[in-house]
């Protein structure tokens, strides 16, 4: 489910700001920037600066706090070895603001081909960084904070106009049953990633690293192994199958309620939207 919740682009009259932001912090900082290359436009841009080779990510500055949790994170976990994205060595590990945005810099990192990810390395990759997450002391928040942000979006029909009531009652039972069913098993809970899926893996020449730690949040390993392809799961050693599979539909739940808010950016977006309601109708209907 890559970038399978909320999408927020920054706006097109807002990227040349956004990339003089980026630029004109690192230049502040005494980095060599002649160019810069958008790369991605999420909740956050991202932007590549040459010939310095930093990685620029620049948000409104409303996102500061979620901006200052990921490089406190980043930064620990570099320290321990966990497969996390380095910030750039070169420069204080903190969040700059100019004119209106947040910008953080980061090591860029030049992607290995690949085809896919071996099921097997992706597993080690998570199962290592749940490791070093478990050394981390932050306060963020728990999984079920994004079931409740779910579930009030969906009881909001001004927000969420164009989804049937059908399929709203379908969303509302499947992310309140399953969200107990997580809870009563009373599995042990920890640091999480929240969206470690391919999308926020890189295969670099160091090896797997994940990316966008801003999502972090609280809960029992098989919420974020959810994410996932499904033959991760199965290899991911001390997972539980049964908590595993309820964790795959309640994250597909959230994921397909994010696509049907009216604010939502992501492109084909509703489409998926759809396909999402199939698939949580069918394994609820088996």
């Amino acid at each position: 489910m890559a970038g399978s919740y909320r999408r927020l682009e920054m706006k097109e009259s807002e990227i040349p700001r956004a990339v003089a932001a980026g630029r004109s912090v690192a230049r502040t900082l005494d980095l060599t920037v002649d160019e810069a290359v958008v790369l991605h436009n999420s909740n956050r841009l991202a932007v590549r600066l040459r010939p310095c080779e930093v990685l620029a990510r620049v948000a409104h500055v409303e996102a500061q706090d979620g901006a200052e949790l990921e490089v406190r994170l980043a930064h620990r976990l570099g320290e321990i070895g966990s497969p996390v994205a380095e910030l750039e060595p070169l420069v204080e590990p903190r969040v700059y603001l100019h004119g209106g945005f947040v910008v953080t810099l980061w090591t860029h990192y030049e992607s290995v081909p690949a085809p896919e990810i071996p099921p097997s390395e992706y597993a080690q990759a998570l199962k290592r960084l749940h490791a070093g997450m478990r050394e981390v002391d932050v306060t963020v928040p728990h999984f079920t904070d994004r079931v409740a942000s779910a579930e009030s979006l969906i009881s909001d029909p001004e927000a969420t106009p164009n989804l049937p009531r059908q399929d709203r009652e379908l969303l509302m039972d499947t992310l309140g049953s399953l969200r107990d069913a997580v809870l009563d098993r009373g599995a042990g809970e920890q640091l999480l990633h929240g969206e470690p899926h391919p999308g926020n893996l890189l295969s670099t020449e160091r090896g797997l690293l994940f990316v966008d730690l801003e999502s972090c949040c609280r809960g029992p390993v098989e919420f974020d192994i959810a994410h996932a392809p499904e033959q991760v799961g199965q290899i991911y050693q001390g997972a539980d199958p049964d908590q595993l599979r309820d964790c795959r539909v309640l994250a597909l739940a959230v994921a397909t309620t994010w696509r049907w808010d009216r604010n939502d950016q992501l492109p084909n977006g509703r489409q998926l939207g759809v396909a999402w309601l199939t698939q949580i109708r069918a394994v609820v209907d088996g």
